[in-house]
Formats: structure tokens, C-alpha cells, sequence
């Protein structure tokens, strides 16, 4: 019997690296997605060739849904069969506020954030056997619970997807489960500094900040857990239980 296989957007880089070779740990194939190139970071590349993974890279711009279709295509065309697992992990991040959001800004991070984890989806299912329902895990984020007003269309393009698994689980019942892993601050970017991080872990209920590895052992166990669908597993040190006024980037100055 084959490996199974899964394909991971945006799955070169930062988190979805790491989710990657989480996967690869396990034996499975890889179809890796990037938008302007698909080669895995140097981390994920010596750890894709010391596991003897069989993968590929694809790419495509997540933000045209004629592109999530041929996506699809072209990942079961070159192994063979559709993936057994689907992260929608690629997401589109930008700052706006009440003030400076736009209808440009909400259509384009709702065409990478919830258009075409959706799409993906239904592309996949239509590829898939009865014999072999795929698992679909869409990366969300801890501020759908407790949300603030910064980065406003991608908070509701993401609140827009936490609320499609259920729904989504419910309308393809057997023939797909469909999960989401809630990250809180993972990797903080270049705006962070080692004080204002030390204060944020602080801040969290259980006085610490999920790594790369706690994301892709979630979205492990959501590929492991046949019995396990519509659900949304938080991974973020508590956050999603108390309410911070403003993006963590603005808090612990």
C-alpha cells in the first residue's frame, strides 16, 4: 500500500513548514504549495531528504479559483491519486482597521482565506473515492473567539472559515471530515522583540506561546482522528479565553 498524502498550501515556509515535516515524520507524501515559488525552506529540505520523503512542489495563486481547481488537478496527476489530507494553511495577512478597510482589502483576503480553502475542498472531494474520504484541516486563528479590531478583513475572512466547518462537515458528511487548528502567536515576525514576547507569554492563561511543532502535532491528530469532524482545535496557550484589546504586535511595548 501506498504512502499517504497529503498537500499542505503554503507549506514551504514558517508554520507550514513545520506542519510539513510533521507529516513527513510520519511517512507521508508531500505536495508542497507556495504562490511565487514552491521549494521548502532550508529546514524542511534536509529534513525532507534525510526522512526519504517522495514530494513535489506546486505553484499557484490561491487568490483565482480557476487556480485551486487546476491545483488540485495537477497534484493528483502527478502522484497518481487525490491527497488523503488537505491543510489549507496558505492565508493572506495585511493590516486595515475600521478606518482603512476597503472593499478591495475584504475581496482579496477573502479570496485567499476563505474562498480557496473552500474550493479546495470541493475540488479534492470530487477526486476522491468512497472508500477513501479525505481529511481537510483548515488553519484559522486563536482571535475568531476573542476578536479586536486590527487586521479587520483578515480577522473576518477567518472568522468566515471557523464558521464554514461545521457547516461544511455537516454538507459533506462521510464523504470528507473537515477540521481547523486555531494557531495564537507562533512566529513572531521582525516587529517583535525578546522583552515584548517574554511579557506577552505572561499574558497567556497557561503562561506560554505554541511552537511550530505544538501546530503540526494538532493538525496530526485531526488527520489520525477518524471519528473526529466539524470541529476546531485551539493551540495557542490559552489565548482564545481572554479578550486583548488590540493585535499582539501593539501589546507588551
Amino acid at each position: 500500500m501506498s504512502a499517504q498524502l497529503a498537500l499542505i498550501t503554503g507549506g514551504c515556509r514558517r508554520v507550514g513548514a513545520a506542519i510539513a515535516a510533521g507529516f513527513a515524520r510520519q511517512g507521508y507524501d508531500l505536495a508542497l504549495h507556495g504562490r511565487s515559488d514552491a521549494e521548502p525552506d532550508d529546514g524542511l529540505a534536509k529534513l525532507l531528504k534525510a526522512e526519504g520523503t517522495n514530494w513535489h512542489g506546486f505553484m499557484a495563486d490561491l487568490a483565482d479559483p480557476q487556480a485551486c481547481d487546476d491545483l488540485m488537478d495537477r497534484v493528483a496527476n502527478h502522484f497518481g491519486r487525490a491527497p488523503d489530507v488537505l491543510v489549507n494553511n496558505a492565508s493572506l495577512f495585511e493590516y486595515d482597521n475600521a478606518d482603512s478597510l476597503t472593499a478591495e482589502k475584504m475581496t482579496a483576503h477573502f479570496a485567499v482565506n476563505m474562498h480557496a480553502p473552500v474550493l479546495l475542498t470541493q475540488r479534492l472531494i470530487k477526486h476522491s473515492t468512497d472508500d477513501r474520504a479525505p481529511c481537510i484541516i483548515n488553519i484559522v486563528d486563536q482571535r475568531v473567539r476573542n476578536p479586536n479590531g486590527d487586521q479587520l478583513s483578515y480577522t473576518l475572512s477567518k472568522q468566515a472559515l471557523a464558521e464554514s466547518i461545521r457547516t461544511l462537515a455537516i454538507a459533506h458528511g462521510a464523504r470528507a471530515r473537515i477540521n481547523a487548528v486555531a494557531p495564537g502567536l507562533t512566529l513572531p515576525t521582525d516587529e517583535y522583540d525578546a522583552d515584548q514576547m517574554e511579557r506577552l507569554t505572561d499574558m497567556m492563561p497557561l503562561g506560554r506561546l505554541p511552537d511550530p511543532d505544538d501546530i503540526a502535532q494538532a493538525a496530526l491528530y485531526l488527520a489520525a482522528a477518524p471519528s473526529v469532524t466539524g470541529q476546531i482545535l485551539f493551540v495557542d496557550g490559552g489565548a482564545h479565553l481572554t479578550h486583548f484589546a488590540r493585535d499582539f504586535v501593539f501589546i507588551g511595548k
